[in-house]
């Protein structure tokens, strides 16, 4: 099976650069109501994944308590606990299986390594779910 099935575009993603501010990444995330958000590159490859987790433990390591103070602070400065891997455009179903049994969703990149979207781990439940009832119903 194509993984494109899968694929929701980087057009209708949420997604900031790696040289944005936390607080841009703050509001970025409450606007969209996103646990997570993946970093990109300002050329646009895929460089990792922040959550909430992250910003709120950063927050506290860095000592931030205003929103003003987080104006200044890079978003590449706030340590992240997972690793988001991505998979390559080309992967066959069983690697994006087994990224999304610890990933909320799976980035996804092209040839060179460029951010093209995500496939969220309910859209592979999803489809696993119709594909029993399938199974169960013949």
């Amino acid at each position: 099976m194509n993984i494109l099935f899968f694929l929701t575009p980087k057009s209708e993603v949420a997604y900031i650069f790696e040289n944005e501010t936390l607080r841009q990444t703050l509001e970025k995330m409450e606007h969209r109501k996103f646990s997570c958000i993946p970093i990109l590159s300002p050329d646009g490859k895929y460089t990792g994944t922040i959550s909430e987790g992250d910003l709120l433990w950063g927050l506290k390591r860095l000592n931030i308590i205003d929103q003003k103070d987080a104006e200044g602070v890079p978003i590449m400065a706030v340590p992240r606990r997972a690793t988001y891997k991505p998979v390559h455009i080309n992967s066959n179903m069983e690697d994006l299986l087994d990224r999304a049994i610890n990933q909320n969703y799976v980035p996804v990149v092209d040839d060179q390594g460029y951010f093209i979207g995500i496939i969220t781990r309910k859209a592979i439940i999803k489809y696993c779910y119709n594909e029993l009832k399938k199974t169960a119903g013949e």
